[in-house]
C-alpha cells in the first residue's frame, strides 16, 4: 500500500509547484504594471513628488486588487471543496455498498487487477472511507483545504515586491537617469521572471524570457508615449 504515499507526495510537490507559479505570476504583474504606470507620468513630468505618489499609489492599488481577487476565488473553491466532502459524507452513510464499488472501480482505472482493487478499497474504507473517497475520487486532501487568507497574503507580497523594483528606480536615481535605469532594472527582472515561470512549468525558457520581456518592453513603451503627449499638452 505505498502508492497512496507516492501520490500525496507528488500532489504535495504539484500545490508547491503552484503556490511558486503563482508567486512569481505575481510579482511579474507587479513589475509590469507599476513599471508602465511610473514610465507613463515620468513622461509627463519629472517630479519626484508625483513619480512617487504615483508609483506608491499603483503599488498599493494592485497589491490589494490581487489580495482581494486571490481571497474571492480561493473561498469559492474552499465552499466547493467542503460542499463535495460533505455531499460525500452524506453518501458514505446512505449507501456505503455503492460507495464501496465506486472506490474499486477508480482504483481499477488506475491500474490494479479488481481482486487488488477490491482488498485495496475495502482496507482504505475501513481506515478512513472519507478521506479514502477525498483523495481517490475528488483529488481533495481533507487536512489541507485552500486558505483563502494564505493566497490573499501571497498575491498581495508577490505584487508588493515586484512593484518596489520599478518604483525604487524611477524614484532614486537622478532626473535624466530615471526612465534608463527603470527600463533596464525592468527587463532584467522580466528576463528573471520569464526564466523562472517556465522552469516551474518544465518549458523551455527562451520564448517565454522573450515574450515576458517583449510585453514589458510594450507597456512601457506606450505609457510613456502617452505620457510625454499629456506632458507636452500641458494635462
Amino acid at each position: 500500500m505505498t502508492e497512496p504515499t507516492h501520490g500525496e507526495a507528488h500532489g504535495a510537490l504539484g500545490a508547491r509547484l503552484n503556490w511558486l507559479r503563482a508567486a512569481v505570476l505575481g510579482a511579474n504583474d507587479g513589475i509590469v504594471s507599476t513599471a508602465g504606470l511610473v514610465v507613463g507620468v515620468a513622461g509627463a513630468t519629472s517630479d519626484r513628488s508625483a513619480l512617487l505618489t504615483a508609483g506608491l499609489a499603483g503599488l498599493l492599488a494592485g497589491s490589494l486588487s490581487m489580495a482581494a481577487g486571490e481571497y474571492v476565488s480561493v473561498s469559492t473553491q474552499r465552499d466547493s471543496e467542503k460542499a463535495a466532502l460533505a455531499q460525500e459524507k452524506r453518501e458514505l452513510r446512505e449507501q456505503p455498498e455503492a460507495e464501496l464499488e465506486e472506490l474499486t472501480e477508480l482504483l481499477e482505472q488506475r491500474g490494479l487487477s479488481r481482486d487488488v482493487a477490491m482488498e485495496a478499497a475495502q482496507q482504505l474504507t475501513e481506515r478512513d472511507a472519507l478521506r479514502a473517497h477525498a483523495r481517490v475520487e475528488l483529488g481533495i486532501d481533507p487536512d489541507e483545504l485552500t486558505n483563502p487568507w494564505h493566497a490573499a497574503w501571497a498575491s498581495f507580497l508577490a505584487f508588493t515586491a515586484g512593484a518596489l523594483l520599478p518604483l525604487l528606480a524611477i524614484v532614486l536615481p537622478p532626473s535624466g537617469w530615471r526612465v534608463p535605469v527603470t527600463v533596464v532594472s525592468v527587463v532584467g527582472a522580466l528576463v528573471l521572471t520569464g526564466w523562472s515561470s517556465a522552469r516551474l512549468g518544465s518549458a523551455a525558457p527562451g520564448r517565454a524570457v522573450l515574450r515576458n520581456v517583449g510585453g514589458g518592453l510594450l507597456a512601457m513603451g506606450v505609457t510613456y508615449g502617452v505620457g510625454v503627449l499629456l506632458g507636452a499638452a500641458g494635462v
